[in-house]
């Protein structure tokens, strides 16, 4: 079956990230914008549903991660090499980490583009 017999409609996960691990928060998201959890899964195909967290800004990581992960950004000119903590990221804003986090996990070709444009975050409780 080459996925174009049926529609596929797009269903929509809410999910609380407090006191949530964020790896395993990423994951979990990964895996429903791919649609990994539908039987009739294709990887050539999005057929992941909107996903949406809220609360980012209460994950928790394991160990001492807070100070000793990096996230490195290089604009491509010399001495252009950022560096920031995830302590820092989260203090600026929860949403980028996650973020990071779930693109990592996501296949790294075009159909990433459009599936992490369904991941929809909220640093509190959503109304």
């Amino acid at each position: 079956m080459s996925g174009k017999e049926k529609v596929i409609e797009g269903q929509k996960y809410i999910i609380d990230a407090s006191d949530r691990i964020l790896g395993r928060l990423a994951v979990e998201v990964a895996n429903l914008l791919r649609g990994r959890n539908r039987p009739e899964f294709l990887r050539h195909k999005d057929m992941g549903a909107n996903v949406v967290v809220f609360n980012t800004d209460k994950i928790k990581v394991s160990g001492a991660k807070m100070m000793q992960k990096k996230y490195y950004n290089y604009s491509g000119y010399p001495g252009g090499l950022r560096v920031r903590r995830l302590e820092e990221v989260m203090k600026k804003d929860s949403r980028e980490a996650i973020r990071r986090a779930v693109l990592g996990m996501m296949p790294k070709n075009k159909l990433s583009n459009k599936m992490i444009k369904k991941l929809k975050m909220y640093k509190g409780e959503i109304k």
